[in-house]
């Protein structure tokens, strides 16, 4: 193997989906609606869905046909490309409050690119999160990254006002943003969204909203849209093209101005096979009520969930996060290892930690078939 680490993306190497578990699959060959055909020759039921990237289920028609015109367009080019200009306007008829945007390839760096913004804005340098935003330094306490780095950022707890409020004020005209994942593990409360709200705009922060997972696939518009918190910017990615490569920051046209004074750029930003892919993706998420039917069937899916935690709750297993993006989480890691392979081995690709995905690929008889694949699994372990 000669890919360091045997994947580039760290959430699919086979020690973290099924820990040590041996004959367990490790490379795909391709994917259609929610199956996953792998290079040992067998298909799987997938919930994992590409990390949340697929919300219409993989190879979707009307998203494969405007990629592929894109590509015999060229694909890329010298001069901006219309579709740029286009998407902005159909994420605005969605979303109001994004007055401006950039778009980016990945999540980590539109949300690296919408801290650098806030920075810019405020004059401030440092930043208080809640959640996961990516590999990048501004975040990370990972190896390489300096120390001095690292002292401009600090965690706030999900869901915890006065903890949260605390954090605010004791930052006080040094912070220069919140940025929060608006769902971990549930979803948050009215009240902790509102004293996030309150409390950034007393003292001149911003407030972020990382809805790389949540936005087109809790409503349209998001956690944002849900609660009706609206944030000074507001990262989207993942489901917004159904797979292909594609992040956006955007915000109010005053904050987003501050770009300009920053520097914010790379070449494949304006590829336009992933442009087109998301408008497509758009026009779908509406004329088919996407959220709607993600809300339906992950409800089928998290009350199943729920339902095999309570039947094995002394084994310290509990069903957490939302209809949309749920797992279950174990106490025992072991455990969960071993139910992640006995699922493998008959068949499902079901992701041990968050999270798992309903498309509208899957059908109720594909959540049942999950569920009755998991109490299989949690019974011979």
């Amino acid at each position: 193997m000669t890919v360091a680490g045997f994947t580039s993306t760290g959430s699919k190497r086979p020690d973290i989906l099924f820990g040590a578990a041996a004959g367990m699959p490790q490379q795909m060959v391709r994917a259609n609606g929610c199956t996953v055909y792998a290079t040992d020759g067998r298909e799987y039921l997938d919930f994992i869905m590409a990390l949340g990237a697929v919300a219409l289920g993989y190879g979707d028609t009307a998203v494969t046909a405007a990629a592929i015109d894109a590509v015999q367009r060229g694909t890329i080019g010298a001069l901006a490309p219309e579709e740029e200009s286009l998407l902005a306007l159909d994420l605005n008829a969605i979303m109001p409050w994004l007055e401006q945007v950039r778009f980016l390839k990945t999540g980590a760096e539109a949300v690296a690119a919408a801290v650098r913004i806030a920075r810019v804005a405020t004059g401030r340098d440092f930043v208080l999160g809640c959640g996961y935003h990516g590999w990048l330094d501004w975040c990370s306490t990972a190896g390489g990254v300096p120390a001095l780095t690292q002292r401009e950022f600090a965690t706030i707890p999900f869901n915890d006002c006065d903890r949260t409020r605390d954090a605010i004020r004791a930052a006080g005209t040094q912070l220069a943003c919140v940025v929060i994942e608006p769902v971990i593990d549930g979803a948050p409360s009215l009240e902790w969204l509102s004293t996030l709200r309150a409390e950034t705009a007393g003292i001149g922060a911003l407030l972020i909203f990382d809805e790389v997972k949540t936005a087109f696939r809790l409503a349209l518009g998001g956690a944002s849209e849900v609660w009706r918190i609206e944030p000074d910017l507001m990262v989207l990615g993942k489901a917004i093209a159904n797979g292909y490569p594609l992040a956006v920051v955007g915000g109010r046209a005053a904050v987003m101005d501050a770009i300009g004074r920053t520097w914010i750029s790379s070449t494949m930003s304006t590829e336009y096979v992933s442009l087109a892919a998301a408008r497509a993706t758009i026009a779908a998420m509406r004329s088919r009520n996407v959220p709607g039917y993600l809300d339906v069937l992950g409800t089928r899916l998290f009350s199943g969930l729920q339902q095999l935690a309570a039947e094995y709750d002394s084994r310290g297993i509990h069903a957490v996060g939302i209809p949309q993006m749920c797992y279950l989480r174990y106490n025992d890691d072991a455990l969960s290892q071993r139910v992640a392979a006995e699922c493998a081995r008959r068949g499902l690709l079901f992701k041990r930690t968050a999270y798992n995905f309903v498309s509208m690929a899957h059908t109720e008889q594909d959540v049942d078939r999950a569920l009755g694949i998991l109490a299989e699994a949690l019974a011979s372990c």
